[in-house]
């Protein structure tokens, strides 16, 4: 029996499927490659945007093309919160939501479910995700996610401990820490924990080389971590903090709970803290009401935070937020002019974070071979940046110090 799976949206909707892969594989499936069909069809969906929505059905339709007599199987946050139109798609044999994800398995062939067991690879990563923590509290007034998600729940530090060890030996040498709020971890715990106090048991796993974290909200971002990252050896100099917008109004309409000062402050004090930092962003475009002026703002504060990345998309309604009811939605010429305009400010800003970092020595975490030139392997800094490098000797998963180049190739330095 050959299953395939397809996975929208967020790394932890990445980290669930691979849950459900390894229970499948377990099962004796053999996992479908390419455009080889299969018996069984996992589509696990994604609802954030109107277009995550398209993407999702599109993959539904096409498990169905691919093999109109298999089982599908449809999960994920579009799954759960329009269950009733998700089935109705042709080929849809079993529609599940997200509590039942890891049960898929067992409602498919009608067994009992055995003991969740979390993962122990990640297929196509060199890279593991590691999630820690589901759900969100927030209710920003544009997202769905609470909505599919629910509130905020952790896993024991025992339990998370117990998985990165087996990621360890199965060859990872760096963890990305993820969830839906993945600042909010602990704090529904008894006793309460913190992000900190997992990065601190982490740090004692002596062949993981490197931590990082994924999305954080800005307030989150507490002294105690700030100080982590800045006298850690294995947690990434690197914070992925979501701006969305850079005007007040338009921040307070969004439910976000940080002003344009605020989120400027916290990242000049990270950058005084934390030397060579390196910032990536979500920006939200188009929010209803967003006038010139409101933009402009969100401008002012993408250029002074210089961001190494941001992710930008354009504001779509989604059912059941309260935004969805929102009046004036800019135009979609206007939308899309503005997405222009912050693209091209935010490609220069990358470029001049790049230069700043040629001629330093940096720790590389080298993930294989460098598919466009051969003799060069390659991998990131802690920061993010990409580094392709020379080398005769195989340096899959060794950490190496280099010296960023400018025309030449970066240099190991030993």
């Amino acid at each position: 029996m050959k299953v395939k799976f397809y996975t929208l949206g967020c790394k932890v909707n990445q980290y669930d499927t691979q849950e459900i892969r390894e229970r499948f594989l377990e099962a004796g499936y053999q996992e479908a490659q390419g455009k080889q069909a299969a018996d069984v069809y996992v589509v696990n969906t994604c609802t954030v945007t109107a277009k995550a929505d398209k993407d999702s059905l599109y993959y539904i339709h096409r498990s169905h093309r691919e093999n109109p007599k298999a089982r599908l199987i449809v999960t994920g946050c579009l799954a759960q919160l329009e269950a009733k139109r998700i089935k109705a798609q042709p080929g849809v044999s079993l529609v599940v939501p997200n509590k039942n994800k890891k049960k898929i398995l067992s409602l498919l062939s009608g067994s009992r479910a055995g003991k969740e067991q979390g993962i122990s690879f990640f297929a196509g990563h060199t890279r593991v995700f590691l999630k820690i923590q589901d759900g969100c509290n927030n209710f920003c007034s544009y997202c769905r996610v609470p909505l599919a998600r629910g509130v905020s729940r952790s896993r024991t530090l025992e339990d998370i401990l117990e998985e990165a060890r087996r990621l360890v030996q199965s060859g990872f040498r760096e963890i990305v820490l993820t969830g839906i709020c993945l600042g909010s971890f602990g704090r529904d715990l008894k006793p309460q924990r913190n992000l900190v106090e997992v990065i601190s048991a982490l740090e004692e796993i002596n062949d993981l080389l490197r931590i990082r974290l994924s999305s954080i909200e800005a307030g989150d971002i507490t002294d105690e971590l700030i100080e982590k990252i800045r006298g850690s050896a294995k947690l990434c100099r690197h914070l992925h903090i979501p701006i969305q917008s850079g005007d007040n109004l338009i921040l307070g309409k969004m439910r976000r709970k940080y002003t344009h000062q605020g989120y400027l402050e916290l990242v000049r004090k990270l950058k005084k803290r934390v030397p060579g930092l390196a910032v990536t962003t979500d920006v939200l475009v188009g929010f209803p009401g967003e006038s010139e002026e409101n933009f402009r703002n969100t401008l002012s504060l993408v250029k002074k935070i210089k961001p190494l990345r941001a992710h930008i998309f354009p504001f779509s309604p989604r059912p059941q937020t309260t935004a969805c009811n929102f009046p004036d939605i800019p135009k979609d010429g206007k939308v899309k002019e503005r997405i222009q305009r912050l693209r091209r400010i935010c490609e220069k800003l990358s470029r001049s974070f790049r230069r700043k970092s040629l001629g330093k020595k940096m720790t590389v975490l080298i993930e294989g071979p460098d598919p466009e030139k051969p003799g060069f392997w390659e991998g990131y800094t802690d920061t993010y940046l990409k580094v392709s490098l020379r080398s005769g000797e195989n340096l899959k998963n060794q950490l190496v110090t280099c010296r960023l180049g400018n025309k030449k190739a970066p240099k190991i330095v030993k």
